[in-house]
């Protein structure tokens, strides 16, 4: 999109300047041209923020290593909002930008396993997840029903 500065008349698209004061109604636009003659398409679907709370269990490991790997996670993903653990399990909370909550489900899903290896992570199993919209997340906080809000934001033991 073009702006114009007010009283200067657009070059585009026969656009006149409008006096101040003076009511107007928006010009439809013609989309954008590609070099092969393609119209862009504006996305329909706006990405969307997801709380993401994903459970792991497994064989008891030592909680000082459990804790370096979780600290390093949480570097790795910088959207972590806090970890708690024990030394056979543990649970993520983190906000996820995406298109749906099939699309958030799918990488809270491949989280622990991908970061395995760079974070020194337990070959544990998910066995918990849940995914909610911003909204529901708000709005089970403020009913007192929902999960607490992330604070301290951090790696913390159960």
């Amino acid at each position: 999109m073009r702006r114009v500065r007010p009283g200067a008349a657009a070059s585009r698209g026969g656009l006149t300047s409008v006096a101040a004061g003076e009511a107007f109604e928006a010009a439809a636009v013609a989309p954008e041209v590609g070099a092969a003659g393609d119209a862009f398409e504006e996305p329909t679907e706006l990405p969307r923020l997801w709380h993401v709370t994903l459970s792991v269990s497994g064989a008891e490991v030592p909680l000082k290593d459990l804790r370096r790997g979780l600290e390093q996670l949480a570097h790795d993903h910088p959207f972590l909002l806090t970890s708690r653990y024990a030394n056979d399990h543990a649970e993520i909370r983190y906000w996820e930008e995406a298109r749906d909550l099939h699309d958030a489900a799918a990488v809270a899903l491949r989280l622990w396993g991908e970061h395995r290896r760079s974070a020194d992570l337990p070959a544990w199993e998910i066995v918990g997840l849940e995914v909610i919209d911003r909204e529901t997340y708000h709005q089970r906080v403020a009913e007192g029903y929902g999960p607490p809000p992330a604070a301290p934001v951090g790696v913390h033991p159960f």
